[in-house]
C-alpha cells in the first residue's frame, strides 16, 4: 500500500510539473507575442527572428498578410527541415509553443484596444517601445526556455549550420538577426533615406534589449563569480563566508614578490547575486582587504550548476 501510495504521489508530482512547465510557456509566449503586438508592429519596427521576417511581410503587404499567418508557416517549414536533418530534436513543447505564439499572433491585434497601443506605446516614440517591445519579448522567450519551450524559427537555423560547418549557433543567429532587421531598408516607404537607416538602427536596439533580457532572465541568477581575496585576517573572512554564506573557501599560499613575504589568499565562487553581501561582509572585517573579482563561464558541482550529459539524437 505505502509502495502504491508513493508510486501515485510521485505520478502526480510529474503531472504538476508538466502543467506547471506548460502554463509558464504559455505565459511567457503571451509576453513575447503582447510585446510585438503592443510596442514593436504598431510602430513599424522590424526585429529579429521569424517574427521579424513576418513584419517584414505584413508591412510589405499594408496588413493583408499578417505575422501570425508568416510566423505559423516558416516555423512549420523550419521544423520540417530540422526534423530531418538534426532528428527528433524538438520536443513537443518546441511545436506547442510554435502554435500558441501564431494563435496570439492572431489573436491579440483584435483583442487589445487600440487607444491602449495609441496611448501605452505610440504616443512614447519608437525608441522607447523598442526597449520595451524588446524587453518584454525577451523575457518572454528567457520563460519559456527556462521550462523547455522554443519559438523555433531562426534557432533551427543554426543548429543545421552548425551540424556541417564549425560555427557557434549563437553567432549565426545574431547574424541572421542582423540580415533580417537590415532587409527593412527595402521596404517601400516615403520617408527618406536618413529615416530608413535610423529604422535599422531602432530594430538593432530592439534585438539587443531582447537578447539582454533573454540572457538575463535565463542564466541570471546562475551566474557565477570568482573572487580572490588578499587580506591579512584571511582566518576570519574564511570563517564567515563558511559559516554565513555556506560556501567553500580554498586557501592559496603565495609570496608578494616585491615584499618577499608570505601570505595566504583565499579563493572563493559565489552566485553573482551574493557577490555585493559578500564583499560588505568582508568590508567590516577588514576594509584593507584586496580583492580580485571576475565573472567565469560557468562553475559545476555541489552549490552550483550540475555537468549534463549530451543526449544523442535520432536519426529518421
Amino acid at each position: 500500500m505505502e509502495t502504491q501510495k508513493r508510486t501515485k504521489s510521485g505520478s502526480a508530482r510529474k503531472v504538476l510539473a508538466v502543467v506547471n512547465d506548460y502554463v509558464i510557456i504559455t505565459l511567457g509566449l503571451l509576453c513575447y507575442t503582447a510585446g510585438w503586438c503592443i510596442f514593436i508592429i504598431p510602430n513599424g519596427i522590424v526585429g529579429g527572428g521569424v517574427s521579424g521576417i513576418g513584419a517584414i511581410v505584413q508591412y510589405a503587404t499594408n496588413g493583408d498578410v499578417p505575422v501570425s499567418y508568416t510566423f505559423f508557416l516558416v516555423n512549420l517549414v523550419l521544423l520540417i527541415i530540422g526534423v530531418k536533418t538534426l532528428g527528433k530534436a524538438f520536443g513537443v513543447k518546441t511545436v506547442y509553443a510554435v502554435v500558441v505564439a501564431s494563435l496570439l499572433f492572431r489573436v491579440l491585434p483584435e483583442v487589445i484596444p487600440a487607444d491602449f497601443i495609441q496611448e501605452f506605446a505610440m504616443d512614447n516614440g519608437k525608441l522607447l517601445c523598442a526597449i520595451i517591445g524588446g524587453s518584454m519579448s525577451g523575457l518572454g522567450i528567457g520563460m519559456a526556455f527556462k521550462h523547455g519551450g522554443s519559438t523555433a524559427g531562426t534557432d533551427v537555423i543554426a543548429l543545421i549550420i552548425s551540424k556541417y560547418r564549425n560555427v557557434p549557433p549563437g553567432r549565426i543567429i545574431l547574424l541572421c538577426d542582423i540580415f533580417i532587421v537590415g532587409s527593412s531598408i527595402l521596404l517601400p516607404s516615403e520617408a527618406g533615406f536618413g529615416s530608413r537607416i535610423a529604422g535599422v538602427m531602432i530594430g538593432y536596439i530592439l534585438v539587443a534589449s531582447c537578447s539582454f533580457v533573454v540572457d538575463l532572465s535565463v542564466a541570471g541568477n546562475k551566474q557565477s563569480v570568482q573572487l580572490f581575496i588578499f587580506s591579512k585576517e584571511y582566518e576570519k573572512i574564511a570563517d564567515m563566508i563558511s559559516s554565513t554564506m555556506g560556501r567553500g573557501v580554498t586557501v592559496l599560499d603565495a609570496e608578494g614578490w616585491y615584499t618577499k613575504n608570505k601570505e595566504k589568499v583565499l579563493l572563493v565562487m559565489v552566485r553573482k547575486v551574493e557577490a555585493s553581501g559578500l564583499l560588505s561582509a568582508i568590508k567590516q572585517i577588514d576594509n584593507q582587504a584586496f580583492i580580485s573579482m571576475g565573472s567565469v563561464m560557468g562553475v559545476y558541482g555541489r552549490g552550483f550548476d550540475a555537468i549534463k550529459e549530451k543526449k544523442k539524437i535520432s536519426k529518421i
